[in-house]
């Protein structure tokens, strides 16, 4: 049988692993038609189907399940040994690839990203805002960001970015002269409240503190969604209270377009964290970014 091509191979476990041509496609910045030509040629040289595809899936076959299982430690392997010629390097080249909130690819990570790259400039930096849940290892990302994330048991996690942020809130001043100013979050009840929907579907909680006490409110308004843009401009242009990262709105708390509100209760919680895998190999530029992460909070 004629040796089967290594692209072909890993272009087969890359459309395995994201369950499709286009994901695949889009992860690997290739074509859908490139990928589906390479899983072709390689079905022809074993001779056996290794994907079942329809308009709506694309799985393994039994065969392909099988190969799936022995080949992706051993692509995995491969990369481990090329990454090897990283240590004889002044500064790591290759790409480290992070799967990051929305908010932090706006808020926390450019300063940093930038800081980074002018340090190692053989790296390339791709990174993917989302705001769902994603297995990173399982989509091929290096390492992710999240907030208080549930991690797995072996996944470590190093802060990044500001140690302590607050959700605030506040308005227009022509809301608030036409409506009034809430005195208590319950107050927010009987206000227009721009909402927050992740693409889970699920609602941002409305949540706020105040010396111990919690409370939680589920008001309404003229605006709900997954855009902070979105909610920010309704806002800005006076249709009701907002509720979100105070480093998102304070430049308009400070130019006035925005007002502070109950902030006696704004919230504080923990910062983000860079979270990667602690019991696999760590590539040279994730090793380059960690050891950057760690010295910058050491300064």
């Amino acid at each position: 049988m004629e040796r089967a091509d290594l692209s072909d191979l890993d272009a087969f476990v890359a459309v395995a692993q994201a369950g499709g041509f286009r994901g695949a496609a889009k992860a690997r910045k290739v074509s859908a038609s490139a990928l589906s030509e390479a899983v072709r040629r390689l079905e022809a040289r074993l001779g056996v189907r290794l994907l079942n595809r329809t308009t709506r899936s694309v799985t393994p076959t039994e065969a392909g399940a099988r190969l799936l299982e022995r080949l992706s430690p051993a692509l995995d392997g491969v990369a481990e040994a090329l990454d090897v010629v990283n240590r004889y390097r002044d500064t790591p080249t290759g790409t480290l690839r992070l799967n990051v909130p929305g908010i932090v690819a706006r808020l926390v990570l450019p300063p940093i990203a930038a800081d980074f790259l002018k340090a190692c400039p053989g790296v390339t930096l791709e990174v993917v805002a989302e705001d769902s849940f994603v297995d990173v290892l399982a989509a091929r990302f290096d390492a992710g960001i999240r907030y208080e994330e549930r991690l797995e048991q072996d996944m470590i996690a190093l802060p990044i970015g500001p140690r302590v942020q607050r959700f605030a809130a506040g308005a227009a001043p022509a809301y608030l002269a036409a409506h009034g100013a809430p005195v208590h979050p319950r107050d927010l009840l009987d206000h227009a409240c721009i909402r927050h929907r992740f693409p889970s579907g699920a609602m941002a909680a409305c949540e706020f503190e105040r010396d111990g006490e919690i409370v939680r409110v589920d008001p309404t308004g003229p605006l709900v969604s997954t855009s902070i843009d979105m909610e920010l401009g309704a806002a800005l242009a006076g249709l009701g209270v907002i509720a979100s990262f105070e480093q998102l709105l304070a430049p308009h708390f400070e130019t006035g377009a925005l007002t502070p509100v109950l902030q006696d209760w704004w919230q504080p919680f923990s910062g983000p964290y860079l979270y990667y895998a602690g019991r696999r190999h760590v590539p040279g530029p994730l090793r380059a970014f960690i050891d950057f992460i760690k010295a910058r909070r050491e300064d």
